[in-house]
């Protein structure tokens, strides 16, 4: 039997990755894991948690606006972008720090340092100019920004990686992309005081939502501010004299702007790797494929999280993880479950979704019943400001069940959280109609809406 360095050795050290390698460490494992830029990944270090900082620093100027109607008389506030860098940078590193320690105080060996495959049990770290061997290998090394290089003067142009770290605030951003990156960086912006465009080249923001909140948060975009260009693309970029940037999008429009931002996808961290050479499949976008239990083309070597393109969130990267370490060490073969994932956009309204759209849901039930609320939550009422709710709950007509749950609105995503759990649990709307109410509240919608709003079978709304 082959003697190997490490039991595992993971390349990557997002979120999935450093789980992977501190559990399979606690067990008693051998375990070495190699991360070439910052331990946390893009989620900690340029994602998720840097962006919800900056969603919060985004807000307090409305809150400011707001607190006027509850008696509150606030100064002239001002915004410090450095202060915001800096803070954040704080904290991402104090983040990073925890992730390292946690993998190595469960017993596993940190590298910093990029990592290639050489043969099927060998990786070579560059940083160390050494290769070592694992008798199980997991890619965890995640995905970066798409880069558009057809795009005329797309040098001039930068991605979610820079906007974090901007040596000062612009006065005037065109953002292109419609998915979830660009609405919450168009949100971000726009409320830090930026003269905000969107640019997007479907007919409506945030594809495979349900379409109700993405009509309904377009509005409420707009009213705030924040110009909405669809079925437009940006034609090329050009740096002015003075610094400024010219964009001429669909139609020949000329947007004159500071700096122009491209949210249009990510794509997987497989380049250079040493992939090809063993033979692993991958997609035609770089991805690599596994089977159901997370295993490539080669029996010993594993992928999970956004490299394998499957659900790009940082919780199902970590749900991988957990499966993969059941499936490799502790002999229980284990599929991660990708079926009913509750996502949160953190926008101006912030959304919080769950299960199948009404769209999706009519193509697969003949009879689907929707039920669904608008109303100004009760913070609205004595500030003023007019900006309403969406509730809605999708409902197969024949068993009850529910299978969707969709809100527009303040802290949707935490009430997205437990929303997940009775449609995880494939709880009827019967079950909702019998748990009581907590007032007041803007969730008690969700257990008060008891006759549907109205009904779609065979296609046909009724």
């Amino acid at each position: 039997m082959a003697v190997y360095d490490y039991d595992l050795f993971v390349i990557g050290g997002g979120s999935g990755g450093v789980r992977a390698a501190r559990v399979a460490a606690a067990l008693g494992k051998r375990v070495g894991i190699a991360e070439e830029y910052r331990y946390g990944g893009t989620c900690v270090i340029r994602g998720c948690v840097p962006k919800k900082l900056y969603v919060y620093a985004s807000q307090f100027p409305e809150h400011f606006a707001d607190a006027a109607g509850y008696g509150w008389t606030v100064p002239q506030a001002s915004f410090d972008w450095q202060t915001l860098v800096a803070n954040k940078d704080r904290e991402i590193s104090r983040l990073e720090a925890i992730y390292r320690k946690n993998v190595q105080g469960a017993g596993g060996e940190t590298f910093q340092s990029r990592a290639m495959l050489v043969d099927p049990h060998g990786v070579q770290l560059l940083g160390e100019d050494r290769t070592v061997t694992a008798d199980q290998i997991l890619i965890a090394t995640g995905g970066r920004p798409a880069p558009h290089p057809a795009l005329p003067g797309h040098n001039h142009c930068i991605s979610s990686n820079e906007a974090f770290d901007l040596k000062e605030l612009p006065k005037a951003i065109m953002i292109e992309g419609g998915g979830y990156i660009a609405v919450e960086f168009a949100n971000i912006f726009h409320g830090l005081g930026v003269e905000t465009t969107l640019v997007y080249r479907g007919k409506e923001i945030l594809s495979r939502f349900d379409m109700d909140l993405r009509r309904m948060l377009h509005e409420t975009m707009e009213k705030k501010g924040i110009k909405i260009l669809c079925h437009a693309v940006s034609e090329w970029v050009r740096k002015r004299p003075d610094g400024r940037l010219d964009a001429v999008v669909t139609g020949g429009r000329v947007l004159t702007v500071d700096q122009v931002m491209l949210a249009i996808g990510r794509l997987p961290n497989t380049e250079n790797m040493g992939l090809e050479g063993l033979g692993i499949e991958m997609t035609r976008t770089g991805a690599i494929h596994v089977d159901q239990y997370s295993r490539t083309s080669i029996d010993n070597i594993w992928a999970i999280g956004d490299v394998t393109n499957r659900v790009q969130l940082t919780p199902v990267a970590i749900h991988e993880a957990m499966c993969f370490v059941e499936t490799a060490f502790k002999g229980n073969p284990t599929a991660p479950d990708h079926e009913t994932i509750a996502t949160a956009v953190f926008s101006q309204p912030e959304i919080g979704t769950v299960g199948l759209s009404e769209d999706e849901a009519i193509k697969r039930f003949s009879d689907v019943e929707v039920y669904r609320a608008t109303f100004r939550p009760m913070r609205n009422t004595l500030s003023g400001r007019d900006e309403k709710m969406l509730m809605k709950l999708v409902v197969d007509g024949a068993s009850k069940k529910v299978l969707g749950a969709h809100i527009l609105g303040p802290d949707a995503g935490e009430m997205a959280q437990l929303l997940g759990i009775p449609l995880k649990a494939g709880l009827t709307k019967d079950d909702f109609d019998r748990t009581m109410a907590v007032h007041p509240t803007a969730a008690e919608e969700l257990v008060t809406m008891y006759k549907p709003t109205y009904r779609v079978r065979d296609g046909e709304r009724a």
